[in-house]
């Protein structure tokens, strides 16, 4: 964040805590918020969670109907701003695609669940009457990521607020002025519209050390974190209730029974989207050898970039380099998100202004297979049949469990890889984001829990259910 901005947003909080002050003066003192705060910003964690924890309190306390207007004012600010938050986000990060940015939070104020997916469930019988609600847990701390800053914010509050939590957010520090200003004018709209305040608290300068505190905090009943492999540990050893969207590294199975045309387009627009930032996106191709030209040459024809094997190296020699501690090829912060003609020009190649993508074959040694590279350039594999695509799917998922795709006619090769993979997210005939309602079937999330298993996240992954049971009455037929 740069000295301008954080003086424009200390300037902001100033006034606002003084003119707030001065209201608590003159008999509405009520309307103050915790020390440290104002439309949603705080220094400290201690404040954020303070004021959030009050927030909650009139936020259960209000009806249901004010609380579906707080979630419109998030979804009506995400579509309205959506293309001044995609710029914002993308000036600030410097990675993925301005208009897929944009198409992003549309998508999470048109499609991500609200409060009509928290419903009460009823049974009655010869006993009586069983009531099931879903109650709030009350605040919940939630680390968001560089790669979707406000998109995954925007769908993490319209979720928790619609079971009743309010919520405490460190972000990813390289995506934490595009989160603040997020937070702002939600909570001026929501203010403006419900008289809430406070539901959404974001810690304006976040450091490991904050995301620590939350994780640590009495007051945080829940955790929800979608982060790489040191903060999902790091919130799995908290010994609270953690939603954790973990690391993928999901592979494609393309078998000879494959429509190829359709793969082709279908891989090209997954792997492409946003520059490959997404978890579910497209990693790393494995194709039976039959089909393996084929499928190459339709990948070039609808738009791709084939390198040749020297320049497939060369591309990884700047792209990837082996982490010191644990020995894992990894991507290079500077090319992640990158565009293609980025990519290319980094080993002196030209490619056209429309290029989506670049791939490349490999054999089965090289460092992109395993690697979740996170940039626009895909690596394909030879297998000897199905059998071995499959095997070496398992292989450079790592057992993440997260996301796997096949593109084929056969029933059974598509069963004997589900089995196999045991996958959130399994896709068959599609793009990776088919798996989460976008060209699929289903509601849209942008937090896929993973190793703690609740899948694609809902209003529902932030209650918990209480039960009211009245014995032998109440029922009326």
């Amino acid at each position: 964040m740069s000295a301008a901005i954080n003086e424009n947003l200390i300037r902001d909080v100033v006034s606002e805590v003084l003119s707030r002050m001065q209201a608590g003066a003159n008999g509405s003192a009520s309307s103050a918020p915790c020390a440290g705060g104002a439309d949603g910003l705080f220094q400290t964690v201690d404040s954020a969670v303070a004021a959030a924890k009050v927030a909650q309190q009139h936020l259960v306390a209000a009806s249901l109907e004010t609380r579906g207007q707080a979630i419109q004012c998030i979804r009506d600010l995400v579509i309205g701003q959506a293309e001044e938050f995609g710029k914002i986000e993308y000036d600030e990060t410097h990675i993925g695609r301005l208009d897929h940015k944009i198409e992003k939070l549309i998508v999470v104020g048109k499609r991500v669940p609200g409060l009509e997916m928290v419903t009460t469930e009823c049974v009655s019988g010869d006993h009586g009457l069983c009531v099931t609600e879903h109650a709030p847990f009350g605040v919940i701390g939630a680390i968001t990521p560089v790669t979707h800053s406000v998109p995954t914010l925007a769908c993490n509050a319209i979720m928790m607020i619609a079971g009743g939590n309010t919520l405490v957010v460190n972000p990813h520090p390289s995506g934490a002025r595009s989160a603040a200003i997020f937070t702002q004018r939600a909570a001026r709209l929501i203010r403006e519209k419900t008289g809430l305040e406070n539901l959404i608290c974001l810690i304006e300068k976040p450091t490991l050390e904050t995301a620590d505190q939350i994780f640590k905090h009495r007051d945080i009943e829940m955790l929800c974190v979608t982060g790489g492999p040191g903060v999902v540990s790091a919130a799995m050893a908290s010994h609270k209730k953690a939603v954790v969207a973990g690391p993928g590294n999901p592979p494609v199975v393309v078998d000879e029974t494959a429509n190829i045309d359709k793969a082709a387009a279908g891989i090209i627009f997954g792997a492409a989207y946003d520059n490959n930032l997404l978890c579910i996106g497209e990693k790393e191709v494995l194709v039976v050898e039959s089909v393996a030209d084929k499928l190459m040459d339709a990948m070039g024809r609808q738009g791709a970039y084939r390198l040749n094997s020297q320049q497939v190296e060369a591309l990884m020699k700047v792209a990837l380099h082996k982490d010191e501690k644990s020995g894992h090829w990894v991507a290079d912060k500077k090319l992640v998100g990158k565009d293609p003609q980025v990519l290319a020009e980094a080993i002196g190649v030209t490619v056209q202004a429309n290029t989506q993508l670049l791939y490349g074959e490999v054999d089965e040694s090289s460092p992109w297979l395993p690697c979740e590279q996170m940039m626009p350039f895909l690596p394909i594999l030879r297998c000897r049949d199905v059998d071995d695509a499959i095997a070496k799917a398992v292989r450079f998922e790592h057992g993440f469990g997260h996301t796997a795709i096949i593109w084929s006619q056969k029933v059974d090769n598509m069963t004997k890889m589900g089995k196999a993979m045991d996958t959130t997210l399994f896709i068959k005939n599609g793009p990776c984001m088919a798996g989460l309602g976008l060209g699929g079937e289903g509601f849209v999330s942008y937090s896929i829990a993973t190793p703690t298993g609740e899948g694609p996240t809902s209003p529902l992954t932030f209650t918990r259910v209480r039960r009211c049971v009245m014995v032998d009455n109440l029922r009326i037929l």
